[in-house]
C-alpha cells in the first residue's frame, strides 16, 4: 500500500489505494471463510498441516508468515534506525505500554470475563504476554506506520520476549493470583522454544530483507532498488498474509466450529483489549508528539500479538486439545479482521496529527 504522506490530503481513501489494498477486508473475511471450510470439509486435513512443525508452528503457517514479513523487512532503511533508537521517548513508552501496561489489562480482562473458566483465562493471559513480532510488520506498513521504528521496536519486543517472557508467565499465573487472594495455574514455558520462535518468524526475513537492500542498492542503487524491486515484491505480503490465514483456520477450524458459545466469550475480552490497547497507544503518542508515522508504529505494535508464540506455547503446555491452546487459536481470529479495520482508523486519523514528518519517514515525501 503505498499512500501520500500528508496528512490534510482530502481526497477519498479508497481512491488511493489499489484493487488488492480496497478490498482486503473482504479478501481476509474470505480467506477465513475458506480455511473453516476446507478445515471442515475435508478429513484429516489439520493434521496434514500440522505433520511437520518449526518453532511449534505448522510449517505452511511458518513458510507463509516468512513469506508475509520479507516484502516489509526488505522496505526498511536499516542505516537509518539509529535516529530511531535515538527517540527515547519511543523507547521508553514501546516498553511501557508492551511489557507493562498490556500484559496487565489483558490479566485483567481474563479475570473478569473469564473467571468460571480457568483453561480460557489462562490461554488470554499467556497471549497478553507474546508481544507481536511478525504481522505488525504488515498491519504497520499498510497504516503507512514508520518502517525502521517498526524493526528496532520488534527487535526490542523480541529481545524482551526471550528473557521475560518465562518470568511474566510465573508471575501472572502464579504470583500476582497469590498475592490477590486468586487460584494460581502451574506453568513451565520452554525458553528454547520461545527463542527459536523468535529466530524463526524475525531473524530469517530480518537477515533477508538486510540482505536483499545491501545487494540490491550495491548492484544498481537505491533508486532502482526503492522505484523498481520493492513494488514487485510488495503484493507478495499480502498473499502470504492470505494464505497464512487460510491454513490457520483450516487447522483449527473443527475446534472454532465445535464450541461457538466459547469461542464468543474468549473473543470479547480480546475485541476490548485490541481496540483499548491500540486507541489509548495513538492517544499517547500524539500527546508525546510522536508524529503519525511512529505512533502508528507504537500502537500497532502495543495492540498486536504473537499469536504463532500464545499458541505453540499453550499446546507444548497443557496440550493440542485443551481451553489454553483453544484460547490462542481464538487470537488471531479476532486480531486479523480488528486491526485490519484499525488500519483503516490509524490513516483516517492521520488529519488530527501535525504535517511535520519524523526524521525517518521525511523521505516518503521525497
Amino acid at each position: 500500500m503505498t499512500l501520500p504522506t500528508d496528512p490534510a490530503s482530502t481526497a477519498p481513501l479508497t481512491t488511493k489505494l489499489s484493487t488488492l489494498d480496497r478490498f482486503l477486508p473482504i479478501w481476509i473475511l474470505s480467506a477465513m471463510a475458506l480455511g473453516l471450510g476446507l478445515g471442515k470439509l475435508i478429513p484429516g486435513l489439520d493434521q496434514a498441516l500440522d505433520t511437520v512443525r518449526i518453532a511449534g508452528v505448522s510449517l505452511p503457517i511458518a513458510a507463509g508468515l516468512l513469506i508475509m514479513i520479507y516484502p516489509v523487512l526488505a522496505k526498511v532503511r536499516y542505516n537509518e534506525t539509529a535516529a530511531v533508537l535515538g527517540d527515547t521517548k519511543l523507547m521508553i513508552t514501546s516498553l511501557a505500554i508492551n511489557w507493562l501496561v498490556a500484559p496487565a489489562f489483558m490479566f485483567a480482562l481474563a479475570w473478569v470475563f473469564l473467571a468460571d473458566l480457568p483453561e480460557y483465562r489462562t490461554g488470554l493471559i499467556i497471549v497478553g504476554l507474546a508481544r507481536c513480532i511478525a504481522m505488525v510488520f504488515v498491519w504497520n506498513d499498510l497504516a503507512c506506520g514508520d518502517s525502521e521504528a517498526a524493526a528496532v521496536l520488534v527487535a526490542l519486543n523480541s529481545v524482551f520476549q526471550v528473557i521475560a517472557f518465562g518470568a511474566l508467565g510465573w508471575f501472572y499465573l502464579q504470583g500476582l493470583p497469590r498475592w490477590l487472594g486468586l487460584p494460581t495455574t502451574s506453568a513451565e514455558f520452554s525458553a528454547w522454544s520461545i527463542t527459536l520462535s523468535v529466530l524463526v518468524f524475525l531473524g530469517i526475513p530480518l537477515i533477508a530483507g538486510l540482505l536483499s537492500r545491501i545487494i540490491g542498492e550495491k548492484a544498481k542503487g537505491r533508486t532502482w532498488y526503492e522505484a523498481s524491486f520493492l513494488p514487485k515484491i510488495g503484493p507478495v505480503a499480502l498473499y502470504g498474509l492470505l494464505f497464512t490465514i487460510v491454513v490457520l483456520f483450516a487447522l483449527q477450524g473443527d475446534a472454532i466450529a465445535a464450541r461457538p458459545l466459547d469461542v464468543a466469550r474468549i473473543a470479547l475480552p480480546l475485541l476490548i483489549y485490541f481496540v483499548v490497547v491500540f486507541a489509548a497507544s495513538m492517544l499517547i503518542g500524539r500527546f508525546l508528539k510522536l508524529g503519525y508515522p511512529r505512533t502508528t508504529t507504537l500502537a500497532f505494535t502495543a495492540a498486536g500479538n504473537n499469536f504463532e508464540l500464545a499458541i505453540a506455547v499453550a499446546i507444548a503446555t497443557f496440550g493440542v486439545t485443551s481451553g489454553q491452546a483453544l484460547a490462542g487459536v481464538v487470537g488471531p481470529l479476532i486480531e486479523v479482521p480488528v486491526l485490519i479495520a484499525l488500519v483503516y482508523v490509524a490513516l483516517w486519523s492521520r488529519k488530527f496529527f501535525t504535517s511535520t514528518p519524523s526524521p525517518t519517514t521525511a523521505k516518503a515525501s521525497v
